[in-house]
């Protein structure tokens, strides 16, 4: 279950804004490690899906970006004269 903590400050001491507290590389690691068991991990089959649908927008972009460079050096040889 997710705890809502939007509009929630940490624990923050009564200090002048110069001053931050540093946090220690133990608590770090906990709070990483924390943060890691709340990820939802993708099963094989999905993670290759996704990578299939990246890799076919991929090329689709890689086409449609080489078409438009072709069409714009042709205009770009009409217009200015090239051989």
């Amino acid at each position: 279950m997710a705890i809502d903590t939007r509009g929630e400050t940490a624990d923050k001491p009564n200090k002048p804004s110069g001053e931050k507290k540093r946090t220690s590389p133990a608590l770090f690691y906990r709070q990483v490690v924390a943060e890691l068991r709340k990820v939802i991990w993708p099963k094989r089959k999905d993670l290759i899906n996704y990578t299939i649908v990246v890799l076919v927008f991929v090329l689709i972009m890689v086409g449609i970006v080489s078409a438009l460079d072709a069409l714009f050096t042709e205009g770009v040889l009409a217009v200015f004269g090239g051989e």
